[in-house]
């Protein structure tokens, strides 16, 4: 029999809360973030991500939620990137209900990106039924057009170095991380019965130099930190973008080529644009028309717009021209106008994407152009193994789309230095910036080999407690505070 809890009249009994982590993303690979964070009568996720990659990866997106959806109370978001909110619609149509914290620019990126998140789940569904090749008789998508847009009204849009509540004793705090336009390290702070305590999610890092975005913000305490580890390994080339970029364009343009771009819609196509007016205005390369045939690519661009004040490039949006917006400059949204680019000849710039080139518009420009030995093909991102950028970027003679084999005549260049990822210094720049050492840091988002690296280094060189957590695993933060 339960024996009932009396508390005598005008005695206060001191409640002490644990806090708990469970990773359940976003640790031993770079996709997937999802961090739950439990103080017992109060749960909530920084980052809803989806998983990507191998097999392996993209199937945990189906497996059952590893909590009742209906305990979860709140999301924190520190950026638009598939792999930190694409997993949203899936996690809403199960059930949850509650507020989804992000900055504003990351509301918006959010928004385009699950559209399109759904309509490529919806035809990969349907492709899969028609080919046969799924193990279900009748496939469905992990999620829909319509399941991307339920999310939408759970968003709550917050401004930069804002502090806000998402529960009684919980505040949180963004701050400019680079990256992305709208990306944010978040500070949680936990207000206990006996102290408070400091949690920093370092989203995913920028570049201390980019020309488009500031750089991240020097967060000086932190109890615990969790800190992305993606290049942790690694060290950016010492190189100039810009005059590689021109040496391609000129070299192209020079046998009377077009160049093609296939580029990132989110970051990477906006930093190109950049270097491209600018490269102009110096007269390093003629002034020739540019294409953005890309929709997302350009809604994306335009968001550069309604938030000048989320980037460095305020002071240019001020003039009649910038890189956004010049006479050089045409955005293709529909179809018909990407048509006729296909049998355009002679010295022009087409930005389209995907950056790998795995699919999306640039498949009709390579598809048309590449047979011309006065093209151009540029690769501005890192291009993964087994993708058509990774086999143009091998010297592949020739190169399947749309079922037939192009030849490869177009010259094919690469250009290095125009990741959105900090690399290894700066990884530590960042994290010297801490007056006080963690008590504990949790190297996250990055492969075995980044995290590993990162890992030691910050033990090594500054003296830090670091883990390196594993899928699922569950660790208690703090007891009774």
């Amino acid at each position: 029999m339960e024996v009932p809890f009396f508390v005598p009249s005008g005695v206060q009994i001191e409640i002490l809360m644990d806090v708990k982590v469970k990773f359940l993303g976003g640790s031993g690979s770079v996709t997937g973030s999802k961090y739950l964070i439990d103080l017992g009568d109060f749960q909530f996720l920084v980052d809803c991500g989806l998983f990507q990659g191998p097999k392996d990866l993209r199937e945990r997106n189906w497996d059952k939620f590893p909590m009742p959806v209906e305990d979860l109370e709140a999301i924190v978001l520190t950026h638009g990137h598939l792999d930190h909110v694409g997993y949203l619609p899936k996690i809403v149509k199960q059930g949850f209900k509650g507020p989804i914290y992000c900055t504003e620019a990351t509301a918006e990126l959010a928004k385009i990106l699950l559209l399109d998140s759904g309509k490529l789940q919806e035809e990969e569904a349907e492709y899969a039924k028609k080919k046969g090749y799924s193990r279900h008789e009748d496939p469905q998508p992990l999620y829909t057009v319509e399941d991307a847009e339920a999310v939408f009204p759970l968003l709550v849009p917050q401004s930069f170095e804002k502090t806000f509540s998402i529960a009684k004793n919980v505040q949180v705090t963004f701050f400019h991380a680079g990256h992305i336009l709208g990306a944010a390290i978040a500070k949680v702070v936990i207000q206990g019965d006996t102290q408070s305590k400091k949690l920093v999610f370092s989203g995913d890092l920028g570049r201390y130099h980019d020309p488009v975005l500031y750089p991240p913000t020097s967060i000086p305490k932190a109890d615990v930190l969790w800190i992305e580890s993606t290049y942790g390994d690694r060290k950016a080339p010492q190189v100039k973008p810009e005059a590689e970029l021109a040496s391609a364009i000129n070299d192209t343009f020079d046998r009377g080529g077009l160049v093609i771009i296939p580029s990132f819609a989110i970051g990477r196509t906006q930093l190109v644009l950049y270097h491209l007016y600018q490269l102009m205005e110096k007269k390093k390369i003629p002034k020739a028309p540019i294409f953005l045939d890309s929709p997302m690519a350009i809604d994306a661009t335009k968001l550069y717009l309604d938030y000048h004040n989320d980037h460095r490039l305020t002071a240019m949006l001020e003039e009649n021209e910038h890189p956004f917006k010049h006479p050089q400059l045409h955005y293709f949204q529909k179809q018909q106008q990407s048509v006729t680019l296909n049998e355009y000849r002679g010295n022009a710039i087409i930005i389209s994407a995907s950056g790998m080139a795995t699919g999306g518009r640039v498949l009709h420009h390579l598809f048309h152009h590449l047979p011309s030995e006065k093209n151009g093909v540029i690769l501005v991102g890192y291009q993964a193994e087994g993708t058509r950028g990774r086999r143009l970027l091998e010297g592949e003679p020739t190169i399947k789309i749309y079922g037939q084999e192009v030849r490869v005549n177009a010259k094919i260049f690469q250009i290095e230095g125009l990741s959105a990822h900090a690399d290894q210094d700066e990884l530590m720049e960042w994290a010297e910036g801490f007056c006080d050492v963690p008590k504990l840091t949790f190297i996250v988002h990055g492969e075995k080999d980044s995290a590993e690296v990162l890992s030691q280094k910050l033990t090594e060189e500054l003296g830090w407690h670091t883990i390196i957590p594993q899928y699922l695993e569950s660790i208690v933060l703090f007891e009774g505070i």
